[in-house]
């Protein structure tokens, strides 16, 4: 039997969006391949009967699951699908230790280990598993779908290709040799102030007060994560962020090298004003098929689709999940 750790977890509703009366809702634990128990929420149609298509949901990168994962699982609920949205290793209220780190392969086996879970649930129908993945968890979702042939269905919304933007900036206005090694030394000078002080420097979450020259997609995030809106204690973007030293691993890989052999159906979703929409446009080149599609939402702006009810196209996710999770 694996070994689980005793988690200390928020019974009381802390959400950053209103409990919804038409679905059931609990905590859940479940532990990846390297020994992490992880903690999500579960949310259950009222009335439900049987074994439902169940979906795994995370994100954004940052985020917790009282943010937009847990707007998506309850919505995708009420839906009539079972769906967890789960706090990534070192995050939130799942475990792990120092806090704050990750790497790509193991945001993958989170994913993986969300979808062991509901394929051992009595609750879920294993055969018809599909995953969400937001913002940077939406290129990690997509990874997961690279390796895991138990995922019937992929939806991306909003996505980051993390490892893009960490090896080549923003716009890929950063992508050289020269660009790359500032950031090497940087992040390796840190890791040695690190090892002499005993402790991970943080990067930082959205950036407050707020600068007045701030470009737009600094003040989309703060708007979200700085705000009523969409701030949560346990949140690395609207605390402290990741640590310094977490962005090694990023750099020095990419995300999707057999995208194009990814035979299950994807779904990728993105706002037209959106300041990452290039990263899903490029992304979607990569996949092969006839069961893949990119839609584009006009105007919709990067944030507009953590939480924007009114603009996420949650009748198109629920009717891609019933064709493709039959």
């Amino acid at each position: 039997m694996m070994k689980t750790e005793e988690l200390k977890l928020v019974q009381e509703w802390d959400k950053t969006f209103p409990k919804s009366d038409k679905v059931d809702h609990c905590k859940v634990t479940f532990v990846n391949h390297f020994g992490i128990t992880l903690a999500a929420d579960m949310y259950i149609p009222k009335g439900a009967e049987g074994r439902l298509p169940a979906l795994a949901i995370s994100g954004p990168f940052g985020a917790c699951k009282e943010q937009s994962s847990g707007l998506y699982a309850q919505e995708m609920a009420e839906r009539g699908f079972l769906a967890i949205a789960f706090d990534p290793s070192f995050t939130g209220e799942s475990g792990g230790f120092p806090r704050a780190m990750h790497s790509p392969d193991m945001d993958v086996e989170d994913f993986q280990a969300a979808v062991d879970f509901l394929s051992c649930c009595d609750l879920a129908d294993p055969d018809r598993i599909g995953i969400i993945g937001i913002c940077g968890w939406g290129g990690m979702a997509l990874q997961t779908a690279c390796i895991d042939t138990r995922i019937k269905a992929t939806v991306t919304s909003t996505m980051y290709d993390m490892s893009r933007v960490a090896g080549n900036g923003y716009f890929d206005s950063a992508d050289s040799k020269e660009a790359r090694r500032q950031m090497r030394d940087m992040i390796n000078a840190q890791r040695t102030k690190d090892y002499m002080s005993g402790e991970y420097a943080r990067q930082g979450g959205v950036v407050d007060p707020l600068p007045e020259d701030a470009p737009f997609f600094v003040k989309d995030y703060y708007d979200y994560y700085k705000t009523e809106r969409g701030y949560h204690p346990r949140s690395l973007n609207s605390n402290d962020g990741w640590t310094v030293n977490t962005q090694t691993s990023l750099m020095n890989m990419r995300l999707f090298t057999y995208a194009g052999e990814i035979d299950s159906a994807v779904l990728m979703i993105h706002g037209e004003k959106a300041h990452s929409c290039y990263l899903s446009r490029d992304t979607f080149k990569l996949l092969n098929g006839e069961n893949k599609e990119l839609v584009i939402i006009p105007d919709a702006v990067h944030t507009d689709l953590y939480d924007r009810k009114d603009i996420i196209p949650f009748d198109k996710i629920q009717n891609f999940f019933e064709e493709y999770l039959k």
